[in-house]
């Protein structure tokens, strides 16, 4: 039988990205089935207008929060309730990440090598030479890197704020999520190392956008990122999986 892969798409007022970056996931060619989970994040711009095209082709679903921004945390939560492949990835609306990267990042989990891969911006030069990608940014991410691996003595992880995330389901709903904001990421590492379960690592492309061009991520979320670690690494979380629940209607 052929594996079913999931992505998950988190979008909050993505109305210029989100159809090209559709295309180019429809595009790629997969070694295994996809379903696409579009969650709209209280959008108030045309994000939802933009996806009628392949809603109507039965292409992607759409799962959406009415009552405003609820957070990436919760919007993956949401996606990840209704998926149904046996291994899911997140894929972020905005370009940033580049979706013939995909098959690679998912081999690992295909061929049985491993649980968990991470994509890596560091251990790609085409990622290294970007201007924009040697900046705060960068250096914020070097040093969550950095701080994980010595939380986490051996775990190897070379990039661990990067967006290129994918799983294997089963897994995934074994690990109660709480975070509702970018810090869902650390907490997903934290909980997975916690677990002493290795992170693949992957090398990917990366196409950072500025802050005028809508990227989200503010210098307050590296703080709330350093806790979440330090917080996962030290406290035992093995409370019930109900922060899984699909808040709003599907369409």
């Amino acid at each position: 039988m052929d594996s079913l892969l999931t992505i998950v798409i988190p979008a909050h007022n993505e109305e210029r990205s989100i159809a090209p970056l559709l295309t180019r996931l429809l595009d790629v060619e997969l070694p295994c089935k996809r379903e696409i989970i579009v969650v709209d994040d209280g959008s108030t711009d045309g994000t939802v207008r933009e996806l009628e095209p392949y809603l109507k082709r039965g292409e992607v679903r759409l799962l959406r929060h009415e009552n405003g921004c609820k957070g990436k945390g919760t919007a993956l939560r949401t996606g990840f309730a209704a998926a149904t492949g046996d291994f899911i990835i997140v894929q972020d609306a905005d370009e940033e990440y580049d979706p013939r990267d995909i098959p690679a990042l998912i081999e690992p989990l295909l061929d049985g090598r491993a649980q968990v891969v991470y994509g890596s911006r560091t251990i790609n030069e085409h990622c290294r030479v970007d201007r924009r990608w040697t900046n705060p940014y960068w250096y914020g991410g070097r040093s969550l890197t950095v701080i994980t691996n010595i939380l986490f003595p051996g775990c190897a992880v070379t990039d661990e704020p990067v967006g290129y995330k994918a799983i294997r389901t089963d897994l995934l709903r074994t690990i109660p999520m709480r975070c509702t904001g970018f810090e869902f990421c650390p907490e997903l590492t934290a909980k997975v190392l916690r677990r002493k379960i290795p992170i693949y690592n992957v090398p990917i492309r990366y196409f950072p956008r500025s802050i005028a061009e809508g990227k989200k991520i503010r210098a307050w979320h590296w703080f709330e990122a350093v806790g979440v670690l330090l917080k996962y690494r030290f406290v035992s979380d093995h409370g019930p999986i109900a922060d899984f629940d699909q808040q709003e209607a599907e369409k």
